[in-house]
């Protein structure tokens, strides 16, 4: 039986909880890394007293997640009057899998004001290619998403040094919170990918997501714009920056990862 977001996300409380990913949640013999963190970050945005905009979270994916009993928790390191920090984790067979920490912040006066520059692609939703599932040589979560290329296909052996799409939920939510939003940021491959001419492995060590707040939730249905860049890529290891927008181009988010790749 397949269970998309929505139902994973409502399985955390503020107190401990224990979910286990199916098949379909898979990468492999590892679960998708984008859900395990939406999941952490469900339950540090509950430990807070009152709702607080999340600026920033730092992921780490310290091993990989099975489909075992995960048991997700958090705690509140500090809780100020305007910022406040929360850790989470994921822990396995008393191994931390996924560590979070996370940087809250409520609005306040500032003189200072640049606004983002709307995220400019290539061409719209209409110019793209839709990426379909293939056995044994996409993962499984990948199923879960509608995704649409701009730039080359994972293993195309592209000349290019970014990635450019849109994606959304297949199954669409009533509108995509941050939580989601992690989801739809980490479905897209590692930016290297489509550089390589066979098939490998990659993974993602470290991701920084910073929030542009206020918020605006889009809709479940809204495609979500995304502009990765390589920024560096030596010795297996790559560091890529990506732009991530609404269907209008507005900034929404902006994501950094650390990954390493085989091959």
């Amino acid at each position: 039986m397949s269970v998309n977001f929505d139902k994973y996300l409502a399985q955390i409380n503020k107190e401990p909880s224990v979910v286990e990913l199916i098949p379909d949640w898979m990468q492999g013999r590892a679960g998708f890394g984008g859900i395990v963190a939406a999941l952490v970050f469900e339950s540090m945005r509950k430990q807070l007293s009152q709702p607080v905009p999340v600026r920033c979270l730092q992921i780490s994916f310290v091993g990989p997640v099975d489909s075992s009993p995960l048991e997700v928790s958090a705690e509140v390191l500090r809780e100020g009057k305007s910022v406040s920090h929360v850790v989470g984790k994921g822990v396995q067979d008393g191994q931390v899998k996924v560590l979070i920490q996370g940087s809250f912040g409520a609005s306040r006066e500032s003189a200072i004001h640049v606004a983002a520059e709307p995220l400019v692609l290539t061409g719209g939703v209409d110019q793209t290619q839709k990426l379909s599932y293939i056995k044994d040589m996409i993962p499984e979560f990948t199923k879960h998403f509608d995704f649409r290329y701009l730039t080359k296909f994972p293993f195309a052996g592209s000349d290019e040094t970014s990635l450019e799409g849109y994606v959304r939920f297949s199954e669409e939510p009533e509108s995509v919170s941050e939580a989601h939003l992690l989801g739809l940021i980490d479905a897209w491959p590692p930016t290297t990918l489509p550089m390589m001419k066979k098939l490998c492995m990659a993974s993602s060590l470290s991701w920084t997501v910073e929030f542009i707040q206020p918020y605006q939730a889009p809709r479940g249905d809204e495609y979500i714009g995304y502009k990765a860049d390589i920024v560096d890529s030596q010795d297996g290891y790559a560091y890529a920056r990506a732009k991530v927008a609404n269907d209008k181009g507005e900034l929404i988010a902006i994501s950094q990862q650390t990954v390493t790749h085989f091959g």
